[in-house]
């Protein structure tokens, strides 16, 4: 038997955790039970009716959040030549090549997005056992591999997330902050669900989004109503 915490103990009078909600009281209630003291992420996970066993029903993407992610955001871009001066303009944090890549390889950095230019790609590919894991490979499908290097700094910036599912075909992200508008996260969340229908493979028979769940940082999970989203 799974034994609780106090803290845990207290939220779970509160929420009944087989019960679908409304999004609006499911939100009200997270909101209510985040008592961490620091300001707790509000996170989603989202159960596809998907055979991740086959590559061409995996599902994965990027979008910007229309009201951010609340989070502090240090890009890491690697570039050369006059890029340099771009990249700097726009509010990249850490700008390089081999000197860059040593510092992620020392752990000398800590970075949420890593944007490159094709010509450096050859430097950034050796470090794939050390990105690959934290999802933070630069990725041309992403537009982190991108000659646009302010466009993607700035994309980054505005509360753009990647999303992909996992090996039991859930998608696991960010959707806020436990101090957003309930509305912005409402906002936030249906526009990930459109975003994801519409990355739909199209081999999918019967039911493609199965479960929506949300919870905090330091919470327990809230199932949603699928019925109660504008998707």
């Amino acid at each position: 038997m799974i034994k609780f915490n106090k803290r845990i103990k207290n939220i779970r009078k509160k929420i009944n955790i087989e019960k679908e909600y409304d999004i609006n009281e499911a939100i009200f209630l997270i909101k209510k039970t985040a008592k961490a003291k620091f300001i707790e992420s509000i996170d989603v996970s989202i159960n596809l009716g998907i055979n991740t066993k086959k590559s061409d029903q995996n599902v994965r993407g990027s979008i910007i959040l229309p009201k951010g992610t609340g989070r502090i955001i240090k890009i890491a871009v690697f570039t050369q030549g006059l890029n340099i001066e771009l990249a700097k303009k726009a509010g990249a944090d850490f700008i390089g090549t081999n000197d860059l890549a040593e510092k992620i390889k020392n752990n000398k950095i800590i970075v949420n997005s890593i944007i490159a230019s094709p010509d450096v790609m050859h430097i950034v590919s050796k470090l794939g056992k050390i990105l690959g894991p934290r999802g933070l490979m630069p990725n041309p499908k992403f537009g982190t591999v991108t000659d646009n290097i302010q466009k993607a700094i700035k994309n980054a910036k505005s509360g753009q997330i990647y999303y992909k599912n996992d090996k039991n075909g859930i998608i696991h992200t960010i959707i806020g902050k436990s101090n957003f508008l309930n509305n912005d996260l409402k906002l936030n969340l249906e526009c990930l669900i459109l975003e994801i229908k519409k990355n739909k493979p199209t081999n999918i028979k019967g039911l493609y989004i199965k479960k929506i769940t949300i919870s905090t940082t330091m919470g327990v999970g809230i199932k949603i109503n699928i019925n109660s989203l504008n998707i």
